[in-house]
């Protein structure tokens, strides 16, 4: 692996910790540093980060709220 890329994993502990979940990328990147782009998403889909799963994380919570609230009545 090439030092931009071992440099960019150790600054994002988001990639770091995937890395050490599914470790398959260490082989993926030893053979194409560019796709830490493609470990990113990755990282990101796992831990649920996207956009789609912090928009239902959202209303989760403004459901659970408001379900609060009509108990308190």
């Amino acid at each position: 692996m090439d030092i931009k890329t071992i440099h960019e994993i150790k600054i994002n502990p988001l990639l770091h910790a995937y890395l050490r979940f599914d470790s398959s990328w260490y082989k993926i990147l030893n053979r194409n540093p560019e796709a830490i782009v493609e470990l990113e998403r990755a990282a990101k889909k796992y831990f649920k980060l996207t956009f789609p799963d912090r928009l239902q994380q959202f209303v989760g919570n403004i459901e659970m709220i408001s379900s609060f609230i009509d108990v308190l009545k």
